[in-house]
């Protein structure tokens, strides 16, 4: 296997401005995920796609590659797999059987997950693998419609409200992707995979397996509040001695 890390890092963000490049635990957001990708055993290469001068800048300075996202794909619209697609396209490496999309705004992530899914990649044979969570008390089965003009709380269409379930300890096993890890096979995310529907997640390919994580190991930043827990537990981490914060290279991203 010749695997390709892609960290996803455009310069745009609604709810945390620049947050890709933000100041998490010392360091710029995205960096962790660098080293991320770089720790994996099963990664071959690594490489950025962004529209930021200050994240390719930065790149330079740690000799990762970095490949210059178009506006078109740098909008908050725009699909993940088609900047990846983009970004295989750029890199011209015929060699790259399979690329593990790291998101540049999830600083936190368990050791190993990254080698996980590749190993499940190849053992199962799948078109895809991405992490996990447990869903725990916002399960499915207790989600409900609220009408906002009267109040009125209606179950799904089909479903009854809280299906008969009434403690946390009696819903079933449910999980929700986390943005931990998401690895594809070249084929998948080239669309070459046959009998696949087209869709927004074609790419993933029709054989789509899971790793699991356990509740926080995985920290996606959307909020102010998620850069500070993510700079806690990177901080905390530290402290134990279960990862050394790495010295800064060169200045910061962070405005």
């Amino acid at each position: 296997m010749n695997a390709l890390a892609l960290i996803l890092a455009r310069a745009g963000s609604a709810g945390v401005p620049g947050k890709n490049r933000a100041d998490v635990a010392g360091r710029p957001c995205f960096m962790w995920s660098v080293d991320d990708a770089r720790a994996a055993a099963g990664v071959g290469r690594v490489a950025v796609s962004t529209d930021d001068q200050r994240i390719i800048d930065r790149c330079v300075q740690i000799g990762v590659d970095s490949i210059a996202r178009p506006p078109d794909l740098a909008t908050d619209t725009a699909a993940v797999d088609d900047a990846a697609r983009h970004a295989v396209g750029a890199l011209g490496d015929p060699a790259i059987d399979s690329v593990v999309i790291l998101y540049a705004n999830v600083p936190v992530r368990p050791a190993g997950l990254i080698d996980r899914a590749l190993e499940r990649l190849v053992s199962a044979g799948a078109d895809s693998v991405q992490s996990y969570a447990p869903v725990g008390k916002f399960h499915p089965w207790w989600t409900a419609r609220i009408d906002e003009a009267t109040g009125a709380v209606r179950p799904w269409e089909g479903d009854t409200l809280n299906h008969g379930v009434h403690r946390r300890q009696d819903l079933p096993p449910a999980h929700i992707p986390d943005g931990g890890v998401l690895v594809v096979t070249r084929r998948a995310l080239m669309l070459e995979i046959p009998g696949v529907a087209s869709g927004p997640h074609a790419f993933l390919g029709a054989d789509r397996r899971g790793v699991t994580t356990r509740p926080g190991e995985v920290v996606d930043i959307d909020t102010p509040i998620d850069v500070l827990v993510a700079d806690l537990i990177l901080r905390e981490r530290h402290a134990a001695g279960r990862g050394a914060i790495p010295a800064p290279s060169g200045g910061r991203c962070a405005p």
